[in-house]
């Protein structure tokens, strides 16, 4: 549904119910896709499996009809079983290189990084990209190690594979952030966190 020789991670959405309001999750991504989000990481840390299952296949139907990539977050078994576009790991998570294998060549793997030496290993180890932060303070993920921005400009012109950053970015500093030369920027609450979502993407 996607060409992974070319992913566009401009904008890349990352999903958490939490701070949805109670409105439904499907939706909302569908109103980000129409304001301009080109990835959508669906990421469940409270779910059983088998509602992460279902839950990423209603999301899926939603990725596929605008063909955007859909990456799972941490959890490799749901992303075989919906047939996603990729998975994303931590540095608490599956080994990039067994996830690599275990994904196979054709699927997107994505790993978190905040040093330039978790970037080169994660590259080496068969990443497709790096998720890099926390760029400022962020109130959506508790457990994030800061990045500082020369730092990520030194990760980016070290790399060869694309760089996100994530973390507290917001309508206000990310023309900062962009401004480091990376490929793209990972938001959580400067989209789903406002009351119109798709003027809030298309802002970004």
């Amino acid at each position: 549904m996607f060409d992974k020789a070319v992913p566009d991670f401009s904008l890349y959405l990352v999903t958490d119910r939490d701070i949805l309001g109670g409105r439904d999750l499907a939706g909302s991504i569908e109103e980000a896709i129409a304001g301009g989000v080109t990835v959508v990481q669906l990421r469940e840390k409270t779910l059983s499996s088998l509602e992460f299952y279902h839950l990423a296949r209603e999301v899926k139907a939603v990725t596929d009809r605008y063909r955007v990539p859909l990456i799972i977050n941490d959890r490799l078994d749901i992303a075989l079983a919906v047939d996603a576009a990729g998975l994303h790991v931590g540095q608490n998570d599956l080994p990039a290189a067994v996830a690599r294998r275990l994904l196979g060549p054709e699927k997107i793997l994505g790993v978190s990084a905040a040093s330039l030496e978790e970037a080169l290993l994660a590259e080496r180890d068969g990443a497709d990209y790096l998720g890099v932060g926390a760029i400022f303070p962020t109130a959506t993920k508790s457990d994030v190690r800061s990045v500082a921005l020369e730092d990520l400009q030194k990760i980016k012109g070290q790399v060869k594979i694309p760089v996100v950053a994530i973390g507290g970015i917001n309508q206000n500093n990310i023309k900062t952030v962009m401004e480091t030369g990376i490929d793209g920027v990972a938001v959580v609450s400067a989209i789903l966190g406002k009351d119109d979502i798709t003027r809030a993407a298309k802002n970004l």
